[in-house]
């Protein structure tokens, strides 16, 4: 494949860099960046984006190593810079040792895209507390304590591109996804205290709001189902994965203005 690959005093996988004169080209070259849940579904697509844009890529995965692996060979075949990380971002000092690790085996991080989440659907009445905090967790804990672990180098360099992944339950809220719904507004909120905090810094955090897209969730739905979500959707289909991840290196690579905002992505089901 051209690149030799190594293994790094903490046991994750690392790949070498390409050529200088390949990457200058590149909007992201050189830029480290991170997406949590990265090893498939939305997370997946949007780390291929930022690497299509020359940006070392920090895979992260929590359970499924060899997905994680899978992607790391696929942009080492693009002659990107990558490793792999293994963290649970339901646990604070995972976190928080994740994004030590990744500064030190690839740099500081300048890019931040919160992506991990989990759901544990059944109604209130049914839902267990362990059901309830394990969502909140790993769908809103994680973002502040991912957010914490990146500031100060992004303040100290002046720049910095923090991206949640929120989700349209927490703009309509769902039955049976009260845990789910409120993790995801609070993300909604935490996004918007946060730019307040870190635009004079250079820093943008923006929420993207995706809907209903095509992803195992949705590939594993019954078939009435399907056409009973699709009907709610004006322009009758479900998102792709790389239509998100497309939002994502634009607030990148061309959305310097743009900070605070809740970006919907989900065919006009909720306006």
């Amino acid at each position: 494949m051209g690149h030799e690959s190594e293994l790094s005093h903490e046991g994750e996988r690392m790949i070498s860099a390409p050529s200088p004169e390949k990457e200058k080209s590149k909007r992201l070259a050189g830029k480290v960046a991170v997406v949590t849940g990265s090893s498939r579904g939305i997370g997946r697509a949007i780390a291929k984006a930022l690497a299509a844009e020359g940006a070392v890529m920090a895979v992260h995965y929590c359970r499924g190593r060899d997905s994680a692996d899978e992607v790391a060979k696929d942009f080492e075949r693009a002659g990107n810079k990558v490793a792999v990380f293994q963290a649970d971002c339901s646990r604070p000092e995972e976190c928080h040792r994740l994004l030590e690790q990744v500064a030190r085996q690839l740099g500081k991080v300048e890019i931040l895209v919160n992506n991990a989440g989990i759901n544990r659907d059944r109604s209130i009445r049914k839902m267990s507390a362990a059901e309830w905090d394990e969502v909140v967790h790993t769908n809103l804990n994680s973002v502040f304590h991912c957010t914490k672990a990146v500031l100060e180098p992004m303040i100290a360099r002046g720049w910095g591109r923090i991206i949640n992944i929120a989700s349209i339950i927490g703009q309509t809220g769902a039955f049976g996804q009260a845990n789910y719904a409120a993790a995801k507004a609070g993300v909604i909120a935490f996004t918007k205290s946060v730019a307040q905090e870190l635009a004079r810094y250079g820093i943008t955090v923006n929420a993207i709001c995706p809907g209903f897209v095509d992803t195992d969730m949705i590939s594993n739905m019954p078939a009435a189902a399907k056409e009973a979500v699709k009907s709610r959707i004006p322009l009758g289909r479900f998102g792709d994965a790389d239509e998100v991840a497309r939002l994502v290196r634009f607030l990148c690579t061309e959305g310097d203005w743009i900070t605070g905002a809740q970006l919907n992505i989900n065919g006009g089901q909720f306006m």
